[in-house]
């Protein structure tokens, strides 16, 4: 549907999405937006805490590897272009 005839239906075209439908509206032919439902979120928002013990954070995560600080401090020595 294009913006011009959304803004003549609008109301109608709400009380579609109300009922479950979805409208795509084009601008010469192109989708630019879509008219859908409103889902409000239900239950609680995750908080703090709400992955622990669901997540596992090996030991040796901060290690530091040589390799890697060697190559790092070789290529910060080296003359880039």
């Amino acid at each position: 549907m294009d913006v011009e005839e959304a803004k003549e239906r609008l109301v109608e075209l709400v009380a579609e999405a109300e009922a479950g439908e979805s409208v795509v509206i084009t601008r010469d032919g192109i989708p630019v937006g879509k008219l859908i439902r409103f889902e409000p979120r239900t239950g609680q928002r995750p908080g703090r805490g709400s992955l622990k013990g669901k997540i596992l954070i090996s030991d040796d995560f901060d290690d530091l590897d040589e390799e890697i600080i060697r190559e790092f401090e070789e290529s910060a020595e080296r003359d880039w272009p």
